[in-house]
């Protein structure tokens, strides 16, 4: 269904946290004095989004946030989940360079200012917002996921219309455009949900996920592919099927309880409590005096600027 301006509706999901720790390592600070605010992550942000609003066209856009990035139903379930990544001595705060601590209630600040909306949720991820506003919005126009996160590759759907701009290598200029023939081409599986499982058997040590001793990508992929599910290898695992023997039914049945648990703790949440709010590009800056000031005081005229004539908004 086309817009009032002939636009055909397109929703750009941005994994805030994964993008803004990007800009900060990289973007070089400019700071003339330590003393000063450090601003690479914040403009390096800023650009991003403007990047992203001049090629891709969006007519709708959300910046994700971690309202709890460690939430604690998935430690329940795998207490090793994102460990490495507390700061010392806490369990609940994550580790965080020192210039990009203060940054990230700028990056608040400008957004609020511009009208691009952030959307987080109590006890969830960022992923959990993406998941559900995928799951909301798709069927109903295409959806693009932002991310350096490869977990949300499990979200590709072909026939939704739902991709990942996959930012690992190429940034956000030149991402890995995730549909399932990349899945299929770089993976080895068919389908998201087919990753997903695959993701649940290699472990992802940046989660804090050991996976299964002995398996890797290509290995996990192959099994998925072998026997349809994680769900039917497990079965026939239990059922004592012959093609499963040696060390690899030794670890299969190892990692029992992982496997019981790990899918869920893996799988984004496609019904978290989202709200209803307006998710298209704003048609006017909602706070010109609080942007033109905070651009003043951080010295981020330029970025800000570049943002505002991707949206139409200069």
């Amino acid at each position: 269904m086309a817009l009032d301006d002939g636009r055909l509706p397109k929703l750009l999901l941005l994994d805030s946290a994964s993008l803004y720790f990007r800009a900060f390592y990289g973007v070089p600070d400019q700071r003339k004095d330590a003393s000063e605010t450090p601003t690479n992550a914040l403009r390096g942000f800023l650009d991003m989004i403007a990047t992203l609003v001049t090629q891709h066209r969006p007519t709708h856009l959300v910046a994700c946030w971690d309202d709890d990035w460690r939430p604690q139903w998935r430690v329940d379930l795998v207490p090793t989940y994102k460990t490495h990544r507390l700061t010392e001595g806490s369990d609940a705060v994550e580790e965080s360079p020192d210039d990009l601590t203060p940054q990230v209630p700028l990056i608040r600040e400008a957004l609020a200012a511009v009208g691009i909306a952030r959307i987080g949720v109590p006890d969830h991820e960022a992923d959990d917002v993406i998941g559900t506003l995928t799951t909301r919005h798709h069927g109903v126009m295409p959806v693009d996921v932002v991310t350096g996160d490869r977990d949300l590759l499990q979200l590709v759907d072909d026939a939704q219309a739902v991709r990942v701009l996959y930012t690992g290598k190429g940034g956000v200029r030149e991402p890995d455009i995730a549909t399932e023939s990349m899945l299929r081409e770089k993976y080895g599986v068919p389908t998201g949900e087919a990753y997903l499982e695959m993701s649940v058997l290699r472990g992802d040590t940046s989660d804090g996920l050991p996976g299964v001793k002995g398996i890797g990508d290509k290995t996990a992929a192959q099994l998925i592919e072998q026997y349809g599910s994680l769900a039917a290898l497990r079965a026939a695992v239990d059922s004592g099927d012959p093609a499963i023997k040696g060390a690899r039914r030794t670890n299969l049945e190892a990692a029992s309880a992982y496997l019981d648990v790990a899918p869920t703790v893996v799988r984004v949440v496609r019904d978290a409590p989202v709200p209803e709010v307006d998710l298209a590009l704003p048609t006017q800056v909602a706070d010109r005096l609080a942007l033109d000031e905070l651009a003043a005081r951080h010295g981020i005229e330029n970025p800000v600027g570049r943002l505002l004539t991707a949206l139409g908004l200069a």
